[in-house]
């Protein structure tokens, strides 16, 4: 029976302190159900004590119906003077109330020294006491052993020290941190053979970043000398060069080591899943990354093309479909039906013996996408497109025409921003005007004050997050523009999306699909509704 490798997620803390990235409490928590549906086995949110953001996201997560994964809390061990008991960061943590507190403590004597400024024996007494008071308030808790490859090459007994002071204090795991990325490959069987005489029979993980290129390889590594534990970010997301990229790895331990870690089923998500996190990230989908990436299986030259049309192994180390991705010939693309197919299962359309509709799904998918659409954070938008294709798309307003007007009278002054806008519903003409903080909010405004009297459910609508991307930077101030709107009702949340060279145009298409989904899946609960 192979072993079953725990995969452990902190691109919500840990992926976060990447440069450019920095997410949304609704995007934690969007994030968060998504790695759910992957089967990652621990969620880390963030830090309690660190900043109001992450106090949200573990009250909010509760509300969350998560199948299987575990949410942890991180922390460090306590102050010095201070008992565990009495430290404000140890009593955040225990306030997350969430089943894992993950807690990180020096193993380098280095940094114990210049960065806690305390002694080696009390950086000991630190961990112990933290860890033990924790793990009598708490069902898992978790030892970061930061630093611990740096520790271990310059003051090996003190680094082994540390880790043998988190066992005595009753840890269900001890980590070892790679948190500089200086750890070539070939280092660590002699460094973790030794971790293991000192810690057995507690289990241990590996929690590597990617300074030298090598994370996902020390990452491979730690696991075939006993490692049970994988700690990681999506897309490789993390400060400097990253952490370990989960999207090489999840795969590189189903498919090439044959370890459990997530379902077959779940695998096939992970091309989503990845392009999902890249899009509320607000960053373009790494079009080279292994696995996962669009160009990952994807071939130009006449003779791999030739070899491919015979037989997919000649340049295909798995099959694509298997992570969610597919085979692409760049002289023309080969057809996606299985990932519309996906889709149409998951909002409940069907396609079954529907042909002619797929196809017209996926030629206009194609053109789309060439346009700039990405649909991978749209499920809303991509939903009103299969319902167009198959002729059930519901007509719930005509515009008649829209101004969105942008005056700025002092210096200043914030700028003045009213948009009007007249609607056909059902016949009936709705001319009206609102006010907003910026000419998207007075369009968003004006749309649904003309809509509610029609629509009353509209009122429950919640516009939770707005980002835009321009997708031609070359262009300058011409260049295009795709805007991504994540809304909500009580029922749930979705993305719907809308390109164009003018941001307000680009950001109407956006709000209407949102409107409308809204009021599509309103049809589908309630036949007699409007």
């Amino acid at each position: 029976m192979s072993r079953t490798i725990k995969i452990y997620d902190t691109t919500l803390r840990d992926g976060t302190q990447g440069e450019e990235i920095c997410f949304s409490l609704e995007d934690k928590l969007r994030i968060a159900q998504k790695l759910d549906e992957l089967g990652i086995h621990y969620i880390e949110g963030g830090w309690p004590g660190s900043n109001p953001k992450d106090i949200s996201f573990f009250t909010e997560i509760k509300k969350v119906p998560l199948k299987s994964a575990k949410v942890a809390a991180f922390g460090s061990t306590r102050r010095a003077k201070v008992k565990a008991a009495d430290d404000y960061n140890i009593k955040t943590l225990l306030e997350a109330q969430t089943p894992v507190v993950t807690i990180v403590g020096k193993t380098w004597d280095l940094h114990v020294k210049y960065a806690l400024g305390v002694s080696l024996e009390e950086n000991l007494e630190l961990i112990y006491d933290t860890l033990s008071y924790l793990k009598r308030q708490t069902d898992e808790v978790i030892f970061d052993a930061e630093h611990f490859f740096d520790g271990f090459k310059r003051n090996q007994t003190y680094a082994l020290k540390c880790l043998q002071v988190a066992k005595e204090a009753g840890v269900d795991w001890i980590v070892m941190c790679d948190t500089n990325g200086g750890t070539l490959v070939h280092e660590l069987p002699g460094i973790l053979e030794k971790v293991k005489k000192v810690i057995t029979p507690i289990p241990f993980g590996i929690h590597t970043h990617n300074d030298t290129e090598m994370a996902v390889a020390n990452s491979i590594m730690a696991i075939q000398c006993g490692a049970e534990q994988v700690q990681g970010t999506i897309n490789g997301y993390g400060e400097r060069c990253g952490n370990a990229n989960l999207c090489s790895i999840i795969p590189n331990l189903k498919l090439k080591l044959s370890l459990g870690c997530i379902a077959d089923e779940q695998l096939t998500r992970l091309r989503e899943v990845s392009h999902f996190v890249s899009e509320l990230a607000n960053l373009k989908p790494m079009t080279h990354q292994p696995y996962v990436g669009n160009s990952a299986f994807a071939h130009k030259g006449g003779i791999h093309v030739n070899a491919i049309q015979k037989n997919r192994e000649t340049y295909e180390h798995i099959q694509p479909e298997l992570v969610g991705n597919k085979q692409r010939v760049l002289v023309s693309d080969l057809s996606g039906k299985s990932n519309v197919m996906y889709k149409a299962n998951e909002f409940k359309i069907d396609l079954k013996d529907r042909e002619p509709e797929i196809k017209q799904i996926l030629n206009s998918l194609k053109e789309l996408e060439h346009q700039g659409y990405q649909f991978e954070g749209a499920e809303g938008s991509f939903a009103l497109l299969m319902k167009e294709a198959l002729g059930e798309r519901k007509k719930f307003f005509d515009l008649q025409g829209f101004r969105v007007i942008v005056e700025k009278r002092q210096g200043d002054a914030e700028p003045i921003c009213e948009a009007t806008i007249m609607l056909d519903v059902n016949g009936a003409v709705e001319h009206t005007a609102a006010i907003g903080n910026g000419p998207v909010n007075a369009l968003d405004n004006a749309l649904r004050k003309a809509l509610e009297k029609f629509y009353p459910s509209l009122k429950e609508l919640t516009l939770l997050d707005y980002k835009v991307r321009i997708l031609d930077e070359s262009s300058g101030t011409e260049a295009k523009t795709r805007v991504l709107v994540e809304s909500g009702d009580r029922e749930g949340k979705w993305g719907t999306v809308g390109v164009s060279r003018n941001i307000i145009e680009a950001s109407w298409q956006a709000l209407v699909d949102a409107i409308e989904y809204k009021l599509e899946k309103e049809c589908e609960n309630d036949p007699q509704a409007k």
